[in-house]
């Protein structure tokens, strides 16, 4: 987002921060619920958002166009927040979208928060990317956007249905849609992210030929913590073929010590590659 549209997000963002150690679980789902399906109308029209994204409209205005279109649709803390958008000033309806998006999983982040299941709705979202990841029939159904979107969803029940958290089932629903113009497993993995980051620490993907024990995944955490200067949460993938040492994958920074690399490495010195 550009500058215009970062201060509006924040000041909704910073008001659902207020509001939610005032509010239980249960109330802040809805609340996220009511948001991203005002995204979804978002999304389907655009003469909408380009009439709440009009700098030439005063933004009570636009307000009131709003609050007159989701009336006894959605709950007044919803409204208050979407209020909020509503009046701020956006770079492009684009940004508008996209933070209405944003803003209802912060919701859905801070409801598993409240309910203390964030770092494991985290987790099972990861799991969950890791397994459609492995099974190119299943990333293809959950992928093929020219499906019914409620066969796909109801796919996503059949997989997690009693066997995740809600929060968990809720946002992987939602990355069928493509968050932020994202593919499935793209909108998964962004989700471990802000989950992360909702939790103050950074995501460090971590690559490795066998498991760690638990002693190993504690050190690499805390150095990694060190060098980062925040906490890390490990998403551990076990890949035979780099046949031993470790990779780290952290923001933009990628850390290769692994065997495959090595050996590659040196062929490549040895022949000139």
């Amino acid at each position: 987002m550009r500058a215009a549209s970062r201060e509006t997000y924040k000041e909704a963002r910073d008001r659902l921060e207020a509001l939610a150690p005032r509010a239980s679980g249960d109330e802040l789902t809805a609340i996220g619920d009511e948001l991203v399906a005002v995204a979804g109308l978002l999304g389907r029209e655009p003469r909408l958002r380009r009439a709440l994204a009009d700098p030439a409209r005063a933004g009570e205005e636009r307000q009131a166009l709003l609050d007159g279109i989701l009336a006894g649709k959605v709950g007044k803390q919803a409204q208050d927040l979407l209020g909020v958008l509503a009046r701020g000033r956006w770079s492009s309806t684009g940004e508008l979208l996209e933070a209405v998006e944003n803003l209802g999983v912060d919701a859905l982040m801070a409801a598993a928060a409240s309910d203390d299941d964030l770092s494991e709705v985290e987790d099972e979202l990861f799991r969950f990317g890791q397994v459609v990841d492995g099974s190119p029939a299943l990333a293809g159904a959950l992928g093929d956007v020219t499906a019914p979107p409620a066969e796909r969803a109801s796919l996503v029940e059949s997989l997690l249905g009693g066997k995740a958290r809600p929060a968990t089932v809720r946002l992987a629903k939602l990355a069928l849609e493509g968050f932020g113009g994202r593919t499935f497993i793209g909108s998964l993995t962004r989700f471990v992210e802000l989950a992360a980051d909702q939790r103050n620490q950074r995501v460090a993907y971590v690559t490795v030929a066998a498991p760690l024990d638990e002693a190993e995944e504690q050190r690499l955490a805390e150095h990694l913590a060190g060098r980062y200067g925040q906490g890390v949460s490990l998403k551990i993938t076990i890949d035979p073929s780099v046949i031993g040492g470790v990779r780290v994958l952290i923001g933009s920074d990628l850390y290769d010590g692994t065997t495959i690399r090595r050996l590659t490495d040196a062929r490549h010195a040895l022949t000139g590659e």
